[in-house]
């Protein structure tokens, strides 16, 4: 699967630009002369405004691996309270851990929320237990484990 990341003024883009981006979206290998056909526009224009939409940042089309098909089978989002004097450090250091697939910085009962792939079980406790907890700075941490995933939309 590719996924498509965009952050652009979307008062600049037209029907063209959003068609091209949603093609990409649905097939990140979807040709350009089969774009084209679709909006009834040559090959180049599609090129032209493909790289126009590259350069400009708009768009970058990465290839998206499936865990699941890893080994990696059982994951888990952490909320993670810390030292609010720590909070920048602490959440460089955790980004920098190989199960932590996601983190942010929140507001609420939680500091940051960590979404993390592991094997198993006892893999999860064991990134709790001995890369999570022992960081200078983490007061506490919940773990919620994912059951199912209902929706996941790359944008």
């Amino acid at each position: 699967m590719n996924r498509v990341i965009g952050n652009h003024d979307q008062g600049s883009l037209d029907a063209i630009d959003h068609h091209i981006l949603s093609a990409l979206q649905n097939d990140g290998r979807a040709p350009f002369t089969q774009i084209a056909e679709s909006l009834k526009v040559s090959p180049g224009m599609i090129r032209f405004r493909y790289n126009r939409l590259v350069e400009s940042g708009v768009l970058k089309v990465v290839a998206i691996s499936n865990p699941m098909k890893m080994g990696f089978t059982f994951m888990a989002m952490i909320g993670i309270r810390v030292d609010v004097s720590k909070l920048t450090r602490v959440s460089e250091q955790i980004a920098e851990l190989d199960e932590v697939i996601y983190l942010i910085i929140t507001s609420g009962s939680f500091d940051l929320f960590a979404e993390v792939m592991c094997t198993d079980q006892d893999d999860l406790l064991k990134f709790l237990s001995e890369k999570l907890s022992p960081i200078d700075g983490v007061r506490e941490s919940e773990a919620f484990i994912h059951l199912k995933i209902v929706k996941e939309v790359y944008f």
